[in-house]
């Protein structure tokens, strides 16, 4: 497959490729482009170095059999549906196309099928988004689900290269912050993104919204909080839930454990056990009473929440369509 990576040298872009060698993805061609600054650096790939070209119109005007975009909202919406009018199945991990009418919102283990016979842009959910709805998915489908209480702690690679080195240079003494609202080093920040009307952030709304796409079903109700916490990678959320009918504990294990790409646990699970990983674990599973439940989940942000969830798509597109490409 000829394969391009739109935004190739920010944090998502790289893990892009490597998340493609980790998952031996069948990569005939692969094309890496970022911006004009970023141009003619090198990012291996299979113990090769590739070099990374200047985005262009004319480049997205070429045929792929993919790619895969992580560079932002407007760098999507320029260039996205250029790839897209020339025939190309573009994967945009931005905010731009998810709440779009026509367009596919996928975390492949629960809405997968709706790749079928499609082709053009797919969109890509929140981070906070994936890890939740899939560590949900099995209880959604087999008791439906009335009410989400969640509370994330986001790490502050969610925020890209800029959120990490914040981090990294207020705990080698400089105070300065400009990418946070406030300093993250030994600190806790119950705000991400811009604020919306309703006193909610984008990235709170983003969990409301895309959770209701995601499971197809606008009646369910979900009260987040979105909070950034200093830790490198790996979102953690405290979730409760309501289902629309009642429930036994040991039921809600059972499917937790049967989740494709989801691993239960009765042990302790943090942020540092999980970087690296494409699972999203839970944990502290507790029952309030017959049909609300509690649960601890944590997933590597990067990868499970933006450049794996975005490769699964890839790979079941191309299962579900491979005789038409």
């Amino acid at each position: 497959m000829k394969i391009g990576v739109v935004g190739a040298t920010g944090e998502v872009g790289r893990t892009m490729v490597k998340v493609l060698e980790d998952l031996n993805v069948n990569v005939t061609e692969l094309k890496l482009f970022a911006s004009k600054k970023s141009k003619e650096k090198k990012i291996k790939f299979k113990n090769n170095d590739y070099i990374v070209e200047q985005l262009t119109e004319e480049k997205m005007k070429e045929k792929y059999d993919y790619l895969l975009f992580s560079a932002g909202s407007t760098v999507s919406k320029k260039f996205a549906p250029i790839a897209a009018d020339y025939g190309n199945t573009v994967i945009d991990n931005s905010s731009a196309f998810r709440m779009k009418k026509n367009i596919p919102l996928i975390v492949p283990e629960i809405n997968g099928m709706l790749l079928k016979d499609y082709k053009g842009i797919i969109a890509n959910p929140n981070c906070s988004t994936i890890q939740m709805v899939l560590a949900l998915s099995s209880l959604e489908k087999e008791f439906g689900i009335s009410e989400i209480f969640v509370s994330t702690y986001q790490a502050v690679s969610g925020a890209g290269n800029k959120g990490i080195k914040e981090l990294l240079d207020q705990e080698n003494g400089n105070n300065n912050f400009n990418h946070f609202p406030e300093l993250i080093h030994h600190n806790v920040i119950p705000v991400i993104g811009p604020f919306e009307d309703n006193g909610f952030t984008q990235e709170e709304m983003k969990m409301v919204n895309e959770t209701r796409k995601i499971f197809n079903d606008e009646s369910i109700k979900v009260y987040p909080t979105a909070v950034r916490v200093p830790v490198l990678y790996g979102h953690s959320e405290s979730i409760t839930f309501r289902l629309k009918s009642n429930a036994t504990i040991e039921s809600i294990k059972n499917l937790i454990i049967k989740t494709e790409n989801v691993k239960y646990s009765e042990n302790l699970i943090t942020p540092l056990n999980v970087a690296g990983s494409d699972i999203t674990y839970v944990s502290r599973l507790r029952q309030m009473d017959e049909n609300t439940f509690l649960v601890w989940v944590v997933a590597d942000n990067v990868r499970v929440g933006a450049a794996t969830n975005a490769v699964r798509i890839l790979l079941k597109h191309f299962e579900l369509n491979h005789r038409k490409l």
